[in-house]
């Protein structure tokens, strides 16, 4: 039976998170250590007794979820043998770190880069973004696309699940896209995020990670990682730094990943991390899919 692993991406966390790997294994708490000491604060103070609105800003939300996901993918031990990997946004870092595609402390870096990187560039350029239920893609990115070509930038963001797809742009642009989807009978859902994320909007943000990326090891991973940007199997290290590089500003393919997964074979999905969101994603997916989270003992 192949074995899929999936890793969250930002709006995962919770107080409290990682706690019970800090406590019950040693192996664990050093590295969560070792990534305070790399943040240069003890973020693991934030994650286990902080509040929901310091877990909420981006400097502290990606390093956190990356740790949950990455300690718990070493403290499953023996019990993490993918056939693929994959990740959702951020989730698309811990996904190569636990596959050996970069090291833990690597993995930890970039992630610091983008999230500050990010943050630097939703305080330059306010934007925002929304999902949209209830119409079908083409839909969606013709309402983008006509939005777009009257002056204001909104695109598809993340193609989350069937009837399910999050846009990305100005505050201008997405008022309007959300107005013409209600216009459709569909629905629109503003997000409670800092800026316009996987959009071209975050050119400036891609540029100053795509520095980090390119100055970091890659290694062949454990197996094939399924990158948001194309949805397929990578694993040369140079075509994965190449999709890593176009992230910020490209789409988030996450029907088409799972969906290529289960072409590929896999039988089960198991997520590594916080939350239960991707699980639910894969079962709108593939409802006859076996998703569910990992488990330790």
């Amino acid at each position: 039976m192949k074995k899929a692993y999936l890793f969250p991406g930002q709006g995962a966390q919770f107080v409290g998170m990682g706690k019970d790997l800090y406590d019950g294994d040693c192996r664990c708490r050093e590295m969560f250590e070792k990534a305070n000491e790399i943040i240069g604060f003890r973020i693991t103070d934030l994650m286990f007794g902080g509040t929901p609105d310091d877990l909420r800003q981006t400097r502290v939300t990606q390093p956190a979820i990356y740790l949950h996901s990455t300690i718990l993918a070493v403290r499953m031990g023996s019990d993490f043998a993918p056939d693929m990997v994959g990740g959702h946004s951020l989730g698309e870092f811990s996904a190569l770190a636990a596959a050996g595609a970069i090291t833990f402390e690597d993995g930890l870096r970039l992630v610091i880069a983008r999230a500050n990187a990010m943050q630097e560039c939703c305080e330059q350029h306010p934007s925002t973004m929304a999902a949209i239920l209830k119409l079908d893609d083409k839909a969606v990115e013709d309402i983008c696309a006509a939005v777009s070509a009257a002056g204001q930038t909104v695109v598809p963001a993340n193609y989350n699940t069937p009837g399910q797809l999050v846009i990305s742009g100005t505050n201008e642009g997405v008022a309007e896209a959300c107005a013409r989807v209600k216009e459709l009978k569909g629905r629109a859902l503003p997000l409670a995020v800092g800026g316009a994320f996987h959009s071209p909007l975050m050119e400036p943000a891609r540029l100053r990670l795509a520095a980090a990326i390119e100055a970091t090891q890659f290694s062949r991973p454990v197996c094939p990682c399924y990158q948001n940007v194309a949805a397929l199997p990578v694993s040369d290290p140079e075509e994965i730094k190449d999709n890593l590089n176009r992230q910020l500003t490209a789409p988030v393919r996450w029907t088409a990943t799972v969906l290529n997964m289960l072409r590929d074979g896999a039988e089960e999905f198991i997520e590594v991390g916080p939350g239960t969101a991707l699980q639910g994603m894969v079962k709108r997916i593939a409802p006859e899919a076996s998703a569910h989270s990992a488990a330790i003992e």
